[in-house]
């Protein structure tokens, strides 16, 4: 049973306890951010209400004072805001304002929260810009005006309205439409109406003296609002009306949403991060101790060489036994370096008796095999010749075994020139050669054979072909694969060779025939010598066994990609070649 090492221990426990703590971060996360977010959202509106009445209440009579609180607490709170009575019916009141400087005195213009849209305020105001206004003074002083048209087109006020012109010195205006009043009208009254409602019950429709909070659901839009109920006080602590507001929780759900979708991405990364640093943190700590227990294993696998990029440095008691390890290593290793060179080479002069030995007897198997079967035709025939038979069998009988020689002469032939491309003793000649004309030449040679088996034989793609290549080595592979093509072609079949350019500077060259495909777990071995598929065996279809293994050494010697394939209707074997427009200057060195 393999031991647990230090490492792993180290890392496991780091990991546990860093996934740990993640896990419980993510789940607190997951559990209580939305009730937190809730409270700390409702929190924050009910203190920012209570310092909101407790201004409103000094400023209340003061139209542009007032006007300047309500607005920037809606602005900043993104809440929506109403004044009640002491019956708690909405009061009428102006939250946003415009300051103009206008022929040496000030005017203030009040929006008011019913009668003005967001669509009637110009947008883009800023401090500083020119601003005309049609409205209706509201005081004796012309210091207040209630705005009717902003920037309007027409070149005189309508009847009954005042026209003034100035530039803009202080403003307060809605920064969230919304829930700035011009929007939340129709919203707040139904807020109020469905508070009223669930006061009745209790006969007491007054909201005290304390601050009231809870949440109101639109039943429109099915969002979610805080609601919140504040009274506003004067410094003797009588109650002069209340504030009421609503604040959205929409947002809350939609970060929760995506807090949510958040952590399925940061989880995976955060606990990768931590795996990281615990195996970073464990191989720190282990590291002296992972380092002398590799040295100790070497050593115990009489590897003795020093490992001078990984030696303990540090002046304690691991930096001292890491010395010393060293030191033994060395002295050990300058021992055993010539035994183990000496071993070395006697392992590989074994090697190559073996292997030469078993080459040995894997041709002596492949010869008798391969020459058995001739001979014995060989003598048989002789031995009738010798027994006087008839006189018209004596010609049919010499046919017979000059073929039979010449069978054998091929073999030993092939095997002579396996041989020389096995020791590496063939070198090629390369020059352009197109590879289209020499596949038409070898074609015709073959005429006899096609027409003999009632074969059909054609030519495709490209109609001329150069490719750098030693002729007569490529004529031996077109040779044999067009030979065995026509073996084993059925019986009025097809042979198609074609000729094609792919990808930068290579050429293709496909010769398939018509006939049963070769099994595909003997698809690789058809290249090796003596090979032959079973479809094969009857020597009525010829071959020594050994063309393949002949098209596969002068293949590589080309530097070319080779295959065998089943297709569709029968057998395709391809190679490639280089072109010799892309590769002129090397061919001009070979040459």
């Amino acid at each position: 049973m393999k031991k647990a090492g230090i490492v792993l221990k180290l890392f496991l426990v780091t990991s546990l306890v860093m996934l740990g703590i993640l896990t419980l971060i993510l789940l607190a996360q997951s559990l209580f951010f939305e009730r937190f977010y809730r409270t700390v959202k409702v929190n924050d509106l009910v203190r920012h209400m209570q310092t909101f009445g407790q201004e409103y209440t000094e400023v209340r009579t003061d139209p542009v004072s007032s006007a300047r609180v309500l607005g920037r607490f809606a602005n900043e709170n993104g809440a929506a805001l109403a004044i009640l009575n002491d019956n708690m019916e909405r009061r009428s009141f102006d939250p946003y304002f415009i300051t103009l400087q206008s022929e040496g005195r000030s005017v203030t213009l009040l929006l008011s929260s019913e009668g003005t849209a967001a669509a009637d305020v110009p947008s883009g105001l800023q401090t500083g810009d020119p601003l005309t206004a049609d409205g209706i003074y509201m005081d004796e002083k012309d210091t207040l005006m209630q705005p009717v048209t902003l920037q309007p087109e027409t070149e005189k006020p309508e009847q009954g309205l005042t026209r003034v012109q100035g530039e803009i010195t202080e403003m307060v205006l809605p920064e969230n439409q919304a829930i700035n009043p011009f929007y939340t009208q129709t919203r707040l009254d139904e807020a109020l109406r469905d508070w009223r409602a669930e006061q009745t019950g209790t006969g007491d429709v007054s909201a005290g003296t304390a601050a009231l909070r809870g949440e109101w659901t639109d039943k429109w839009s099915g969002v979610v609002y805080a609601r919140v109920i504040v009274p506003l006080q004067k410094p003797d602590g009588q109650t002069i009306g209340y504030a009421f507001a609503l604040s959205s929780l929409q947002p809350l759900g939609e970060a929760t949403v995506m807090l949510r979708r958040y952590f399925l991405y940061l989880a995976p990364a955060a606990a990768g991060v931590l795996l990281l640093l615990s195996f970073v943190y464990s191989r720190l700590l282990s590291r002296p101790l992972v380092r002398l227990s590799r040295t100790s294993a070497r050593m115990a696998a009489l590897d003795f060489t020093p490992d001078e990029g990984r030696a303990i440095r540090s002046r304690d008691e691991f930096g001292e036994l890491s010395r010393n390890l060293d030191a033994l290593g060395h002295n050990l290793d300058a021992a055993l370096r010539g035994l183990s060179e000496a071993n070395t080479g006697l392992a590989r002069q074994m090697e190559e008796k073996v292997r030469a030995e078993e080459l040995r007897k894997e041709l002596i198997a492949n010869i008798s095999h391969e020459l058995k079967t001739p001979l014995g035709i060989v003598k048989g025939f002789a031995e009738g010749l010798q027994d006087d038979v008839a006189a018209d069998k004596r010609e049919r009988y010499l046919q017979l075994i000059v073929g039979e020689t010449d069978r054998m002469n091929a073999l030993i032939l092939d095997m002579l020139q396996l041989s020389r491309f096995e020791a590496k003793a063939i070198k090629l000649k390369p020059e352009a050669v197109d590879i289209a004309g020499h596949v038409r030449s070898l074609l015709d040679s073959f005429a006899a054979q096609l027409e003999a088996r009632n074969l059909s034989a054609g030519i495709q793609g490209e109609q001329k072909l150069l490719a750098i290549a030693d002729p007569r080595r490529i004529d031996q592979v077109l040779l044999n694969l067009l030979s065995n093509a026509v073996r084993h072609a059925g019986e009025g079949g097809e042979i198609l060779i074609t000729l094609n350019r792919i990808g930068q500077g290579t050429a293709e060259i496909i010769v398939e025939n018509d006939g049963p495909p070769i099994p595909e777990n003997e698809l690789e071995r058809i290249w090796e010598q003596f090979y032959r598929a079973e479809r094969s065996r009857d020597r009525k279809s010829g071959g020594t066994g050994l063309g393949l293994a002949i098209v596969r050494h002068i293949l590589e010697l080309h530097g070319s990609e080779y295959g065998a394939a089943n297709t569709e209707k029968g057998v395709a074997f391809r190679f490639t070649l280089r072109e010799a427009a892309s590769d002129n200057g090397e061919r001009k060195d070979n040459e």
